[in-house]
């Protein structure tokens, strides 16, 4: 009896096609994660279906089955995206196809055509991840593909897998010279080849230009990355690294939002700055919005290193701002003063903005901040009553608040009691509203993690934090933080210290802090990630220019840069062929005369077809030769056949002889 654990030999035809099958399977892996549960589900079922019909030795299904199942799947889309057009429902629809071409594969051309069609498929992941891991997976199923395409060129014998796999993979390698010479010399423009669709930059995650309790809370859950900053200096204070973001000055008794602020254009100052500036690098991840990020507070807006936009600016609340939307990563430098006064002189409708409160929302604030009024007629001790408030009282910092209804802030204020700082920053500003004290809301980042590797400050969505600002007359806008006054250790460790994750995340937390092994090495992973976001996606043509200037050519164009990459691919390829000229196995003397017939006979007829053998040479050349000189030829050819693929009764050391004296009659 056959052990379970032995598994039966397979036909050629069943091993290229679970080839071709785990090679489109590390093709449609990286889409897992973008496109919709339902879509990863059918993929998996049908390349199960696909491997069990291959194994088993069943039919492929009927046309009659495939095509309406197709149109289901084609429904599924529109259903989930609203369109047929665009990166999404294009990506989507594009693995549903090469899934259902797997079950449709009935002759060489189908094969091929899975083939190109998951090539198209790889470059799309690209869309969504251009990391080191994607670019990784990408080779790896490219060297795959490859290794199943030259499977079904095989006519004779069939190499070993192992084998087949290496082939594809000295493939791969083959071409990366010449894919390094394009990468670096080709020559690059500003700004895209061609336009993307609408939604090809959707999926960022970041700081929204609202806030409403709760939003902020779901945010800090992920752990990407959000800008990385280098100090000129050392770093400053962990309690001071509050990153200004965006200002919300509008309230509807449930969110905040920003008034549309224009960039400043005529240069006059907003605020008067001391003490000592800090120098900030700062490379921002794509974020899809138009804001920028730096300490609180920026003495002018950056110049935009990596950017093809029109540049930054500052707005009358202190927002940096890009003009357009940021979708690729930049990188500009900025200097900030956490000493300043803001607008210490503010007009009345200004003031009146940072007032306003919508009708017939929160009772018992408004009445507890008359209340306060009333106690405490300076600002500034109604400010620190309020402070004292949260510390005193029953309030929960915590990640999971209770929902709240219509008067938020008195719900939040006197029943819950638990929030997120969002609830903390919207509770106190109604407050200072309706204690006649200009406020308003802030959102933006705190804190970070310095990366001891690069020496990079790294800031995470999990660092987004909102705090608040008051107005007071001579001394301008100043920044209030109610979460400090609640949960102080907020602005001094990081979140996953202050909250502590449940469940996996708690273990993943807990392997990720401190100064463990994984802490080190997520470290050294988020700088090598840095490295190859600075030298490899960032690699514009201002770079590239730079490198050249390094190189010694001072003055590059595009033609001179054109000729430098053409000589460049030309030397790399004759490189690559020159071993495999230098191991050609040498011609015989046998085939050296033969191939010299061939030359001669070039002058008086048609060259020799590459499937012509010597007897249908010798039978097409007859009515082209008169019959003097189609004589010696074909004594010639006929003598060459027998000794190349029979044996002739001529000895070694006269056959040749015999073929040149031949040679020589034909002329």
């Amino acid at each position: 009896m056959r052990s379970l654990l032995t598994w039966p030999l397979l036909s050629r035809d069943k091993e290229d096609t679970l080839l071709l099958l785990c090679a489109c399977l590390l093709v449609l892996l990286p889409h897992v994660a973008h496109v919709a549960w339902w879509v990863s589900l059918i993929c998996g079922c049908m390349l199960a279906w696909r491997a069990w019909l291959t194994l088993s030795g069943r039919r492929l299904p009927r046309a009659w089955l495939l095509i309406p199942l197709s149109a289901l799947m084609m429904g599924g889309v529109y259903l989930s995206h609203r369109t047929l057009f665009g990166r999404d429902a294009g990506v989507t629809m594009l693995v549903l196809l090469l899934t259902c071409k797997l079950l449709e594969m009935h002759a060489r051309r189908d094969l091929f055509v899975v083939i190109f069609l998951s090539f198209f498929l790889l470059l799309t992941n690209f869309f969504y991840h251009q990391s080191i891991g994607s670019a990784t997976l990408t080779l790896l199923a490219l060297g795959c593909l490859l290794s199943a395409q030259l499977s079904f060129h095989y006519t004779g014998l069939l190499p070993p897998l192992r084998q087949r796999l290496k082939q594809g993979m000295s493939i791969l390698g083959l071409a990366l010279p010449l894919t390094l010479a394009t990468f670096f010399l080709f020559p690059r423009i500003q700004g895209p080849l061609w336009g993307l669709p609408g939604d090809a930059h959707a999926g960022r995650s970041g700081l929204s230009d609202s806030m409403t309790p709760g939003n902020i809370s779901e945010l800090v859950l992920s752990e990407d990355i959000a800008f990385r900053v280098q100090f000129a200096g050392s770093v400053p204070d962990k309690s001071k690294l509050y990153w200004r973001g965006v200002v919300l000055n509008r309230y509807d008794g449930r969110s905040w939002s920003g008034a549309a602020e224009r960039l400043q254009a005529d240069g006059k100052p907003l605020a008067v700055f001391s003490g000592e500036e800090i120098h900030q690098h700062i490379i921002l991840e794509p974020q899809g919005q138009r804001w920028l990020f730096a300490l609180d507070l920026p003495a002018a807006p950056p110049a935009l290193e990596d950017s093809n936009e029109s540049g930054s600016g500052l707005t009358a609340q202190m927002e940096l701002r890009s003009a357009q939307n940021l979708h690729q990563r930049v990188r500009y430098d900025v200097v900030s003063f956490p000493q300043y006064r803001l607008q210490s002189a503010l007009a009345p409708p200004a003031l009146q903005a940072a007032l306003d409160l919508p009708a017939g929302f929160n009772p018992r604030t408004q009445a507890f901040a008359a209340a306060l009024r009333q106690k405490y007629p300076d600002d500034r001790q109604l400010i620190q009553s309020v402070l004292n408030y949260f510390r005193q009282q029953a309030f929960v910092y915590t990640l999971e608040p209770p929902a709240l209804g219509r008067h938020s802030s008195d719900e939040f204020l006197f029943d819950t009691r638990a929030g997120f700082c969002e609830h903390y920053a919207s509770a106190f500003v109604v407050l200072m509203r309706a204690a006649a004290i200009p406020a308003r809301v802030v959102t933006g980042y705190q804190g970070g993690t310095l990366n001891t590797i690069d020496a990079y400050l790294e800031v995470r969505q999990s660092d987004a934090h909102a705090w608040a600002e008051v107005w007071l007359p001579g001394q301008g806008w100043l920044r209030v933080d109610p979460t400090a006054a609640v949960a102080p250790e907020r602005v001094m460790q990081s979140l996953a210290q202050v909250l502590p994750r449940r469940g996996v995340a708690a273990l993943v937390n807990l392997a990720l802090g401190g100064n463990s092994w994984f802490a080190r090495a997520r470290m050294r992973w988020d700088a090598i990630n840095n490295s190859w976001n600075l030298w490899v996606l960032n690699y514009n043509q201002g770079t590239q220019l730079q490198l050249l200037r390094s190189l010694g050519w001072r003055e590059v164009d595009w033609g001179k840069l054109a000729l430098l990459f053409f000589a460049c691919a030309a030397a790399i390829m004759a490189l690559i062929a020159l071993p495999l000229v230098r191991n050609r196995a040498p011609l015989s003397a046998l085939d050296r005369v033969y191939f010299s017939f061939c030359r001669k006979m070039e002058k008086k007829a048609p060259p020799k077809a590459v499937h012509e053998g010597p007897y249908a040479y010798a039978q097409r050349l007859q009515p082209l030769l008169p019959a003097a000189e189609f004589e010696p030829a074909q004594e010639f050819l006929l003598l060459y056949a027998t000794a190349k693929y029979g044996k002739t009764a001529l000895p070694p050391d006269s056959l040749i002889p015999r073929l040149k004296t031949l040679l020589a009659k034909c002329r």
